[in-house]
């Protein structure tokens, strides 16, 4: 099979075939440079300290000034998504990660970092559980690139993508910990009767209630013609038929699962893990579930509640029984809890609020996977 030599998608105005060249004539191996240095030995600082896997710390001085691409020599988290970086300016580079850079009119190295992050690397590899890249085998590898004007275009662009990426990660990142915060600052402190952050209007202190006074358990079954649901811990409840997972169940024993409806909680015996569950959906799920009912009460903020890890960590800890894998939540027990209390205007309002935070994480969310998609995409299309 001749070997293809122009990629599906490019650039308008280049319309050359790709040059098939040696790693070793296109790039200069700067291994000679990188200094390890432990942990305990580190002075700190301000460079980005490089290993296998990227960033591990940040210190004083630098072993490389300029453009490179840092490959894991060995120590890859990922081996099938193996670490290649492209950096630019002062770092310090340990023995764990190989340092390229494109040689000057011959190869872009932004560009060459996308091309390598194309290979299979896991491919090369040696020796045992900590897989090794030698650079002899490295350099001998073989890459097509095109005309330079063209690789700095796709160095460009691609840079650009990430550029992107790194944004709407960061304000993702930023409104998960804008949003812990304030539901920290939201609900009273131990042994306090008002929150510190509060709605106006809002004035009578907080009370501590048994979980079981404020919602009641029931079991409400045979309904086999609702749609049977699947929990998913942190995501809610979805039909079983809808499903990614494939799951399969017998259909005959759907009158003894139990009813559910949006807005009621979902407790498995090992819900300790993740806290509770909240049904998004309504219909049927397995008997093994306990739900419970709060009447007069708003779902999303006694969800934040029952996922915080004050409630996970502190509350319910004393009512989980068993070892390790046997572990098991005292159903009993943890209707006993204390649990915080106030009106449900002041209840709504704080929900309110927290669907406001949760929909613009979920757009920063959905916007960076559709960016990490549409670069995937382009890669396949736009490299050879």
């Amino acid at each position: 099979m001749a070997l293809k030599k122009k990629p599906a998608l490019r650039f308008k105005g280049f319309t050359d075939d790709w040059e098939q060249r040696k790693v070793s004539d296109i790039v200069g191996r700067y291994d000679n440079l990188r200094v390890p240095v432990s942990s305990n030995k580190r002075v700190h600082g301000t460079t980005p300290y490089y290993g296998a896997n990227g960033v591990q710390d940040y210190v004083d001085g630098y072993t490389h000034d300029g453009e490179y691409i840092l490959i894991a020599e060995d120590g890859a988290n990922d081996l099938q998504n193996y670490p290649v970086h492209y950096v630019n300016g002062r770092i310090w580079v340990n023995n764990h990660a190989h340092v390229l850079q494109g040689k000057t009119g011959i190869a872009d190295t932004k560009f060459l970092s996308y091309a390598f992050s194309q290979i299979d690397i896991s491919s090369l590899l040696v020796g045992g559980g900590r897989a090794k890249l030698n650079a002899g085998v490295l350099m001998k590898l073989d890459l097509l690139l095109p005309e330079h004007k063209e690789q700095e275009k796709l160095g460009n662009y691609f840079s650009h993508i990430d550029s992107l990426i790194t944004l709407h990660q960061r304000k993702y990142e930023m409104l998960k910990k804008i949003k812990k915060s304030f539901l920290e600052k939201m609900f009273p402190k131990n042994g306090k009767r008002v929150p510190e952050l509060r709605f106006s209007g809002f004035t009578d202190d907080w009370e501590q209630r048994k979980l079981g006074a404020i919602f009641e358990e029931y079991s409400d079954k045979g309904h086999p013609n609702l749609s049977a649901l699947t929990i998913i811990q942190g995501g809610g409840t979805i039909r079983r038929d809808d499903s990614d997972r494939n799951l399969q169940y017998d259909k005959k024993s759907l009158a003894n699962y139990k009813k559910v409806e949006t807005g009621d909680f979902i407790v498995h015996l090992r819900s300790f893990e993740g806290g509770l569950e909240k049904a998004t959906t309504s219909g049927i799920i397995s008997p093994a579930y306990h739900t419970f009912h709060g009447e007069g009460t708003d779902s999303r903020f006694y969800y934040c509640y029952f996922r915080s890890e004050r409630f996970i960590n502190h509350d319910l800890k004393p009512h989980v029984y068993g070892i390790r894998d046997g572990r098991s939540i005292d159903i009993e027990g943890m209707k006993t809890i204390n649990i915080p209390w106030t009106k449900v205007e002041e209840q709504k309002a704080i929900g309110n609020y927290i669907d406001c935070l949760d929909n613009l994480i979920t757009l920063h969310q959905r916007k960076l996977e559709k960016l990490q998609n549409l670069k995937k995409a382009l890669l396949k299309k736009m490299f050879i």
